[in-house]
């Protein structure tokens, strides 16, 4: 039984529930104060909730195979060398950036390099800048690699934002969205101070599945319906009628136009039309990416189609599924335990 953890609570809850359905694997979770769950359409899985903080740890120590969760949490909590890989970095979900944010009267101060000032003249002055975050070893890193090596950490559980205005840190690392919490409380960000850009991601410990051949047979199932779903939000598919000689003459036209022709051409079929005019007609539909879909319309107008109509496709699968192969190759590199 593939043991699944997905956040229990907070902004990750709804959005990886909605996610799950949207590829075909809702959860049924009939008591919201149910911390268990099953996948009516995915035989061989079952559902545990968990804190999303702690949903990485808990793949790492094997307690459950896969975990939805913040790429925040992973990066911070999972050191070098973990048996956990990141199976899909982005689930198109939880979008926020990991910031460094200082105090809007710090008019001098625009970027890193300016706050590496602020804390060596801090230095001589016998203090040091006081950082609160709860991103330690992110922070710490990134602080470092942009040569700001004067600094100590303040641990805080609660609202961050307020370390500044309260006088328990000078700046401050968290995680912002849209930037208006930060602003409210009268912070702004440095223009090079993003640590990390994070979003949902799905993770795996590779022992577990390793071990078991059947929880790999549903990580794949998972993952195939995952990543196709995600490439499908990237695509339309258009239909037009279009009058032609034959459904190659038709075909070619479409194909003078390569970037909007379809992802290996158009599909071309007679329509039996009610009209007798002379003229055959022929039904051509092509998948094109979201940004095209205006030229892709304007070409299959250009070469006479009519009755044009746009969908978007729930799923849109590869010759073979890219997420499922990168676990096959983490698997070959990770050592056995």
């Amino acid at each position: 039984m593939l043991r699944l953890a997905l956040p229990s609570k907070g902004e990750l809850e709804s959005p990886a529930l909605a996610f799950l359905k949207a590829c075909g694997i809702g959860v049924n979770r009939p008591n919201s104060r149910q911390y268990t769950a099953e996948i009516p359409g995915l035989r061989g899985a079952t559902v545990l909730f968990q804190r999303a903080a702690d949903i990485a740890a808990k793949v790492a120590e094997g307690s459950v195979d896969l975990g939805i969760t913040g790429l925040d949490t992973v990066k911070e909590t999972l050191h070098f060398g973990s048996r956990v890989d990141v199976l899909i970095e982005d689930l198109d979900f939880g979008g926020c950036d990991l910031v460094v944010a200082i105090p809007e009267t710090w008019i001098d101060v625009s970027s890193m390099a300016d706050l590496v000032e602020v804390a060596e003249e801090m230095r001589a002055q016998g203090m040091e800048l006081r950082v609160a975050t709860k991103y330690n070893r992110l922070v710490r890193r990134f602080f470092l690699e942009k040569g700001l090596n004067f600094f100590s950490m303040v641990a805080s559980t609660g609202a961050i934002e307020v370390a500044p205005t309260m006088g328990f840190a000078d700046v401050i690392a968290d995680l912002t969205s849209s930037g208006t919490t930060l602003r409210e409380n009268g912070l702004k960000t440095l223009s090079d101070g993003t640590i990390l850009n994070s979003q949902a991601c799905l993770l795996g410990n590779l022992d577990a599945l390793r071990r078991d051949p059947d929880a790999m047979a549903t990580t794949k199932a998972i993952l195939e319906r995952m990543e196709a779903c995600l490439r499908a939000r990237d695509y339309f598919t258009v239909t037009a009628n279009i009058r032609g000689e034959s459904a190659e003459a038709v075909g070619m036209f479409v194909m003078n136009e390569p970037d909007v022709a379809g992802m290996q051409g158009p599909t071309v079929s007679k329509v039996y039309s009610r009209h007798e005019d002379g003229m055959e007609w022929y039904a051509t539909t092509v998948v094109v990416r979201k940004d095209k879909l205006l030229r892709a319309v304007e070409h299959l107008r250009g070469v006479g189609g009519s009755g044009l109509t746009v969908s978007s496709p729930n799923y849109v699968f590869g010759a073979a599924s890219e997420a499922y192969q990168r676990l096959l190759g983490a698997l070959d590199r990770a050592p056995v335990a």
